[in-house]
């Protein structure tokens, strides 16, 4: 005769497991969405930085390059979700920037907020990450001189 166990634990390891799955997985999900905005963010400042700077030396004239690096970037930036918190910045080695040779420097930056943080909670603790990127060009050799 095999002895009776007088504790009823019927169901309880589909309970525990329910519950541990939950402690784990929750972490796990929201890492995975962390990492993969901030991934987002990086390729977003790579991608701003090298497009205007690409549509800056490109540029038939001085005036026009800047508006053309920002719109470059601007889109870039809103391909990736980032519409707020952006940044690009133009440096040149010499005057005027666009000129046969000229070396462009080109600074791309977003703020990425981290996931699923309410705003209440983030103008108490800084829930941010900043992400920069520089991109260097030279404008083409044998490119006529504007005008």
């Amino acid at each position: 005769m095999t002895p009776q166990r007088s504790t009823p634990e019927r169901g309880s390891a589909v309970v525990e497991f329910l519950m541990l799955s939950m402690v784990l997985l929750i972490p796990l999900i929201y890492l995975v969405l962390m990492v993969a905005r901030l991934q987002a963010g990086t390729f977003a400042t790579s991608l701003a930085a090298r497009e205007g700077a690409r549509a800056f030396v490109t540029s038939p004239t001085q005036a026009a390059a800047q508006g053309r690096a920002t719109a470059a970037a601007d889109l870039v930036f809103a391909d990736f979700g980032f519409d707020e918190d952006t940044e690009l910045s133009v440096t040149c080695d010499g005057d005027p920037c666009i000129r046969p040779d000229a070396l462009v420097t080109v600074r791309a930056r977003v703020v990425v907020p981290l996931p699923l943080i309410p705003t209440f909670a983030r103008e108490v603790i800084p829930l941010e990450v900043p992400i920069t990127t520089e991109h260097a060009l030279r404008v083409d050799r044998f490119r006529a001189t504007p005008p």
